[in-house]
């Protein structure tokens, strides 16, 4: 068997995002002990690097050796036991699993929907809480991977301290490219991945938890049903001081995170925000040159992914092929009902640059004037160079 080379490949999908060289540089340094005292520094580190990105100040601030969906079973798994009710908001792909979680655990999901593409009315989730009686928590995915639909979470979190009910967000694609704040918004559990807007490789899982929802599952009738997520016995493998063994980490992929999470700080999170909004806006103003339309409705478009309807007359899996194989350009398709009807476009962390904003707009021209959807060559250059030359 022959030595394993990629492909050069502008990842430019729903995720994973490129990654920076000091990134992959830091996962080939040598490995230390997961329990070893240089090692448990570089955990310390993380856990304050990612109170910063999360703006929190929550205690138990850790990266679950796991994806994001392990983020998001940890955060339902420890609260949810046989017969709680919990409000959730499906509007997508990822609203749909944690209501799917929700029942695995023997709950009652109460599902708040939305047609895809649009987000769930925080009035309705207030609403829900009214009517159903004891709530254990409200569940909702901040940035809708599936659509690219940005959800409100500000108001929601007063209306679960209201109703006495945990507020889960579910920030996998959000966090590092929007706002996300935990301790302002009032949010309880908050989870989300390393290969989006972090640029981190796929394997690690950033989730914070208030001391609420800590006290909650102390308060457990039953044992939490994954021994592997139980966030009860892995807070003592990464409480400081006491570090008891629970698994053996993912040693290189903390040491990305921890460079990853570095590269935010140096740039600020500000400039990162305002980086994904002026690319996004650039990137939608010359897709809708070229006719593509986003899917959700202005107000509500996620800066770094951006889920644009394709016409009929476009067979968008041949658009696909054709940027990966002929350009090295990957986006993503449709998922469930939207699969054949819309592309997503990820400015995820490393991948959000002006420069791969162009190239994809330059390639997909070039694509629709060979195939006969585009008739004048140059127009969606010209329009994102508009938005870049106005918002500079």
């Amino acid at each position: 068997m022959h030595e394993f080379v990629p492909p050069q490949r502008l990842l430019l999908g729903p995720g994973p995002s490129m990654v920076h060289p000091r990134v992959l540089q830091a996962m080939s340094v040598p490995l230390l002990g997961h329990l070893d005292p240089a090692f448990l520094a570089v955990m310390n580190d993380i856990q304050t690097l990612l109170r910063q990105v999360f703006a929190t100040t929550n205690r138990f601030t850790i990266a679950i050796s796991g994806t994001g969906s392990a983020g998001m079973e940890a955060s339902i798994v420890n609260l949810v036991e046989p017969g709680d009710a919990v409000v959730v908001g499906v509007n997508g792909v990822f609203g749909t699993r944690l209501a799917t979680v929700v029942e695995r655990c023997g709950g009652k999901a109460i599902r708040v929907e939305a047609p895809w593409g649009q987000i769930i009315e925080p009035d309705a989730i207030e609403a829900a809480l009214q009517r159903s009686g004891p709530v254990k928590a409200v569940a909702l995915v901040h940035a809708e991977t599936s659509t690219g639909a940005w959800q409100p979470i500000d108001a929601i979190g007063r209306f679960c301290r209201n109703h006495n009910a945990l507020f889960i967000v579910d920030a996998v694609t959000s966090l590092g490219g929007v706002p996300v704040e935990v301790d302002e918004w009032g949010i309880d559990v908050c989870y989300s991945g390393t290969q989006k807007c972090l640029s981190c490789p796929p394997g690690l899982a950033p989730f914070t938890m208030s001391e609420r929802a800590l006290a909650t599952i102390k308060q457990r009738r039953t044992p939490c049903q994954s021994w592997y997520l139980d966030m009860g016995l892995i807070a003592d493998y990464w409480a400081e001081g006491s570090r008891a063994y629970h698994h053996t980490a993912p040693i290189s992929m903390l040491y990305a995170l921890r460079e990853a999470l570095r590269l935010v700080e140096e740039e600020g999170l500000s400039a990162r925000f305002a980086r994904h909004q002026l690319n996004s806006a650039a990137l939608v103003a010359g897709l809708m040159a070229l006719g593509l339309a986003p899917l959700p409705p202005v107000g509500h478009r996620l800066p770094m992914l951006t889920c644009v309807t394709v016409p009929t007359h476009i067979d968008e899996a041949a658009v696909r092929s054709q940027l990966l194989h002929t350009f090295g350009i990957e986006i993503g398709g449709g998922l469930g009902p939207l699969k054949g009807k819309v592309w997503r476009i990820g400015l995820m962390g490393e991948s959000c640059a002006e420069a791969n904003v162009l190239t994809l707009l330059n390639a997909l021209e070039e694509i629709g004037i060979r195939s006969g959807w585009v008739s004048t060559p140059g127009v969606a250059l010209q329009a994102a160079a508009r938005t870049y030359s106005r918002i500079h």
